[in-house]
């Protein structure tokens, strides 16, 4: 997620103050992502370097001093609006990387990882359907739940896919270790 992007995007609607900025940020994202106010003064100065702020001209840093976009500001907002996200290799996956070491892991039963972890995201689901539904006409928050949840059933179904998959393969032997064979053979 940019904050340099969400940020300026908080100025295009008038001058803010760096407190005033992380409250609405907080405020717009459904209170999901928490933003510290030192990261925010410290993205707002860093685009104020890059001439898409402007500040004040009071020297006097903190709560007090307003910011405000600049044209240049507005047209980096506009192009990252505008512009979809590059095609880039997938992130790494905690889950993802579980599953696949687990599958070399003598003694470890895969399905029984797969259906902890599924359960866990269930919960969460259930978790996120209750925000919904107290949420009530908070935009923002309806859609940070939403995502969400998209997200998590999209890790169900990769889970549901797995289990498949591991049910009808054979039970895979591991690997040795390199080095494990030349041990073997010298202690025959």
């Amino acid at each position: 997620m940019s904050v340099r992007h969400a940020l300026l995007a908080l100025l295009s609607e008038g001058p803010k103050y760096g407190l005033q900025l992380r409250q609405e940020f907080e405020a717009r994202t459904g209170e999901v992502w928490p933003l510290n106010v030192g990261q925010v003064y410290t993205t707002v100065q860093r685009l104020e370097r890059d001439g898409l702020v402007e500040s004040d001209d009071t020297d006097e840093p903190g709560p007090q001093k307003s910011f405000r976009i600049s044209e240049k500001g507005r047209a980096e907002l506009t192009a990252w609006l505008t512009t979809p996200p590059a095609d880039e290799a997938p992130p790494r996956d905690e889950l993802v990387i579980k599953v696949l070491v687990a599958l070399r892991v003598p003694g470890v039963e895969v399905a029984t990882i797969l259906q902890t972890h599924r359960r866990r995201l269930v919960e969460t689901m259930h978790r996120y359907t209750r925000l919904k539904r107290d949420a009530e006409d908070d935009l923002g928050l309806l859609l940070v739940a939403d995502a969400e949840l998209f997200r998590l059933e999209a890790i169900v179904r990769w889970l549901d896919a797995a289990e498949a998959r591991l049910r009808h393969l054979p039970t895979p032997v591991p690997e040795p270790v390199p080095g494990e064979r030349r041990r073997a053979r010298a202690a025959r």
